[in-house]
């Protein structure tokens, strides 16, 4: 059959996407004068994903090479899109595994690579970046055997080619070479999939069956459902029955049928099995759901997501400036938004708290900020609680998420560092050292030991420090963590911050606005040198008289306030404190504005 499917699995920033670039350019299937010859990472289409550098949805792009149409899908690299990457591999037939030569194997590169193996896809290895002055190739294949002794399911897994590439430069080889600079392109991993990845199962025979995999929408056509054909022709017109994992059915007919090439959606008239493609008209799909000719509708097994670890609960805005900056500033609004979201995002779980409040759960806090980040950028007005670890019963026991970090940071930091996640209960596994002479820690730590932890990294390593984090298991609970932040600098009054005000306040701290910047009883400006918080009143004006003092023409100069992004403030967060999300602003506040409030709730508690 001249169909290949084959997904590009890789620990984040190994080059995964860039790859996918050079495929898409080198199999001519843009022309050179189209824009998309000219850009780098294609398919990281939204805005989040380039600013990022990451890639957060699944795609699926093809391309046409020796006659053999190869379906390409590029999976996202963070732990936290773990889900992106479960229901995706469905559709494939063989994975390409990237790893970085100087980094080696990594916590995301173990996970995605288990989900392989799990459903029995033909792995080939690229080791990518040889270029890198540190680049230990010889380790990083060692680490890689080791790593599927550990994983494979049967002994054909053990059974991989490996592949060497300057994914950046296009260039890829079968053997190591000698000489990186000589002529090269990417044809060596297009040949390794024709010949290692087989082609799908084609049963054109039977009655049209479908699992879906990916949901996508535009303006023209309404609901796309992604898919690989399991069995049998879709066709235009064709009925069809919709069975939901509950096993209940309705009817549906099949408007249009479309399979990719390129970045393009191309109508066809019939797609047979082992093709994948995206079906108009089926209006009530979701994730995991079979499509099935009517006169046979059978289901097949339903995509297995694995649970979220972390929740958040959202409200609409409560400030006093809400509804200033926002389009759309309602609870309804934000529900309605939200439903819409778990169509696709096959991760994300709601509930709703007898209060009314909002609660999302994910698989981390990268998950739920780029949402978050997502709504901001709609017109959304919201307010974000710290975050809190999903925990289970088990046997009439609470159990907590553990999970294993990986830390790379100069040799100078590890003892620093080794401290910190000390005091939120991780534990020390192992420690190497890095080819590039930093060193590489690696902990078990509980996943509520996690939150605040990346800003106290950076600190701790100015701003050097990389993590990762996999999933493990739950443990029965463990003990309290202490408060590990100070107190905050809280505006006692409402009005425009002054520099006058301001200076005072970073006499007993950091502060977090600039001056002029509107401000409200209960908001948070900064953070205290002690660990209790301190009212401030940050818009009051350095008293006139008519003494002329000898320092009265001395401008008061201020530091620099610390700005945090989105993820920086839910990290920052405690539990009486919320973070207010607005188009424009990130604000930082107290959940009772009122200092007589917050008095009272403290002697009740």
């Amino acid at each position: 059959m001249n169909i290949r499917n084959v997904a590009i699995i890789a620990h984040v920033d190994h080059g995964k996407t860039t790859l996918v670039d050079g495929l898409l350019k080198q199999s001519k299937t843009f022309r050179e004068n189209e824009a998309a010859f000219s850009q780098t990472l294609i398919l990281d289409s939204s805005d989040q994903e380039r600013e990022r550098g990451i890639t957060i949805l699944a795609k699926n792009t093809a391309i046409n090479f020796k006659d053999i149409k190869i379906n390409i899908i590029d999976t996202p690299g963070h732990a936290d899109f773990g889900g992106e990457v479960e229901r995706t591999l469905n559709m494939a037939d063989g994975a390409i595994l990237v790893i970085d030569a100087q980094e080696g194997p990594m916590p995301q590169t173990k996970f995605v690579l288990k989900k392989a193996l799990e459903i029995g896809l033909r792995p080939i290895v690229v080791i990518n970046k040889i270029d890198k002055p540190n680049a230990d190739i010889p380790a990083t294949i060692n680490k890689t055997y080791d790593l599927f002794l550990e994983l494979a399911t049967d002994d054909a897994q053990l059974d991989f080619p490996v592949y060497y590439a300057i994914g950046r430069e296009g260039k890829a080889w079968d053997e190591l070479p000698e000489d990186e600079s000589l002529p090269a392109d990417l044809s060596p991993i297009l040949d390794a999939i024709i010949e290692h990845v087989p082609a799908p199962e084609s049963n054109s025979e039977g009655d049209f069956q479908m699992l879906v995999s990916a949901l996508d929408w535009d303006n023209y056509q309404g609901k796309y459902v992604i898919g690989k054909i399991r069995r049998g022709v879709a066709k235009p017109g064709l009925t069809v029955a919709l069975i939901n994992k509950d096993g209940i059915s309705e009817t549906a007919r099949i408007e249009k049928v479309f399979v990719s090439q390129g970045l393009r959606r191309l109508e066809v008239k019939e797609a047979i099995a082992g093709d994948i493609v995206a079906i108009s008209g089926i209006k009530n799909a979701s994730i995991g759901d079979t499509i099935a000719d009517s006169n046979n509708p059978e289901a097949l097994p339903t995509i297995s997501i694995e649970e979220p670890t972390l929740s958040v609960s959202v409200y609409a805005n409560t400030s006093p400036f809400a509804g200033r900056e926002g389009k759309f500033v309602t609870a309804r609004q934000l529900l309605d938004r939200i439903k819409k979201e778990l169509e696709t995002n096959v991760s994300m779980r709601l509930a709703i708290a007898e209060s009314g409040e909002y609660i999302l759960s994910g698989r981390g806090e990268l998950h739920l900020s780029v949402f978050i980040e997502t709504l901001r950028r709609e017109g959304f007005e919201l307010q974000v609680s710290k975050p809190r670890v999903i925990t289970k019963t088990i046997d009439g026991v609470e159990h907590e998420p553990v999970e294993e970090l990986t830390i790379d940071a100069g040799s100078e930091h590890a003892s620093g560092i080794t401290g910190e996640v000390g005091r939120r209960r991780g534990m020390l596994i192992h420690q190497s050292e890095n080819s590039d002479g930093t060193t590489r820690l690696v902990f078990e730590i509980p996943t509520r030991g996690l939150l605040g932890l990346r800003n106290q990294l950076l600190t701790l390593s100015r701003g050097t420090a990389v993590m990762s984090t996999l999933f493990l298991r739950y443990e029965p609970m463990g003990f309290a963590i202490p408060k590990l932040r100070n107190g905050v600098l809280i505006s006692s009054e409402n009005g425009k911050a002054v520099t006058y005000g301001l200076d005072n306040a970073q006499n007993r701290g950091i502060t977090f606005i600039p001056p002029q910047t509107e401000v409200y009883e209960g908001m948070i400006i900064g953070l205290n040198q002690r660990e209790d918080d301190l009212e401030i009143n940050v818009t009051k004006e350095k008293k006139l008289t008519n003494v002329r003092a000898s320092s009265a023409d001395i401008a008061t100069v201020l530091t620099p306030p610390t700005i945090m992004s989105l993820e920086q403030c839910i990290d920052f967060l405690e539990e009486d404190e919320l973070l207010e999300v607005t188009p424009k602003n990130l604000r930082l506040r107290k959940k009772l504005l009122n200092s007589h409030d917050r008095y009272r709730a403290k002697k009740t508690a």
